[in-house]
């Protein structure tokens, strides 16, 4: 590979990266300063970003489960610029997706590199990507946003809707969570889940048993396979997502990963990381099919309990606090 094609030169990633700070300053202190996030708070996201960027690119590699940053990047902007929602958001942006995207750039360059492609060539197919996924992107939250009515509602939408955004509904309460409540109410000394915060010593902590285990019982092989850090982030996933996403993720990755990889190493090798790649540009393409084919007409699929965006808990949207009186909901006194 070195001797048939040329590197990417450094400058070419140093003068991206000068470039796209720039505009991020920009975006934030301009326009009215409607992001509410100042220049200083762009640069210590970035530096965060390239703080957390091998270890958990690490992570990624070894175990193709990525730990996010966000609760983090959000904790530390909350005490740092309460009352800020969009503030929240924007630091969360330039400091964790930065990193989400860095590791995604490396495993395409990998991905590259195993099909020969030159590097030069990568990088450029890489940016125009870039410039044409996120207008893509932009273009098509913005006709989304101004053709369905009443988008994001779930209380206004007909009964079974796909339009009910329940991963940016995730977000959209962290920005009230962190942002405008802020941790030191939530979570600090004047809120009533300080607690909470001891669960970041325990996942600290949590890899030191298995590490204790490995080197107490060497011949158990399995126990070198438990990796704290993947059990704990997965379970994450679960709160935008619903059953059936679970059940074809567990039957699909044990499947393949587990049955295939010992029956038939050898076809596992060759086309394993392909099927991957296929599966992902499959679902992409059956939810645009889908949508101009069903769900424009409003046909939305069979309707069954695992696949309902609900927690089957009526309660579950009622307030706690004492004295707080909501129809149909419990009154605590």
């Amino acid at each position: 590979m070195k001797k048939n094609y040329d590197a990417v030169p450094q400058w070419w990633f140093y003068s991206l990266m000068l470039i796209m700070t720039g505009l991020a300053m920009v975006a934030c202190e301009g326009f009215g300063r409607q992001l509410q996030l100042p220049y200083w708070g762009v640069l210590l996201a970035l530096g965060l970003a390239v703080f957390f960027l091998l270890p958990i690119g690490v992570i990624t590699a070894t175990t193709n489960q990525q730990p996010g940053l966000n609760v983090i990047t959000e904790l530390i902007i909350g005490f740092m610029y309460p009352g800020r929602p969009l503030a929240n958001v924007a630091f969360k942006t330039y400091g964790y997706i930065s990193m989400v995207q860095a590791i995604t750039f490396l495993s395409d360059f990998k991905l590259g590199h195993y099909m020969k492609i030159p590097p030069k060539s990568m990088f450029t197919v890489q940016l125009v990507g870039t410039v044409v996924a996120s207008s893509v992107y932009f273009g098509t939250a913005w006709w989304l946003l101004t053709s369905v009515d009443y988008i994001c509602d779930p209380s206004k939408l007909p009964e079974g809707s796909p339009w009910t955004c329940p991963g940016y509904d995730v977000f959209y309460n962290a920005s009230i969570i962190w942002g405008v409540v802020g941790p030191l109410r939530m979570f600090g000394r004047l809120g009533l889940y300080a607690k909470m915060n001891y669960f970041f010593l325990i996942g600290i902590l949590a890899p030191v048993p298995v590490w204790i285990l490995c080197r107490m019982f060497p011949e158990k092989k399995w126990i070198r396979l438990i990796n704290m850090p993947i059990i704990i982030s997965g379970a994450g996933n679960m709160l935008p997502a619903t059953s059936v996403n679970y059940i074809c993720w567990i039957t699909v990755g044990v499947f393949f990963n587990i049955y295939v990889y010992r029956r038939y190493k050898s076809w596992w090798a060759r086309h394993n990381y392909i099927l991957s790649a296929g599966l992902d540009a499959g679902v992409a393409f059956m939810a645009v099919l889908c949508y101009f084919t069903l769900q424009i007409r409003d046909i939305n699929g069979m309707s069954w309990w695992g696949l309902d965006l609900d927690d089957h808990c009526p309660l579950a949207h009622c307030p706690t606090a004492l004295g707080i009186q909501v129809k149909h909901c419990p009154v605590f006194r």
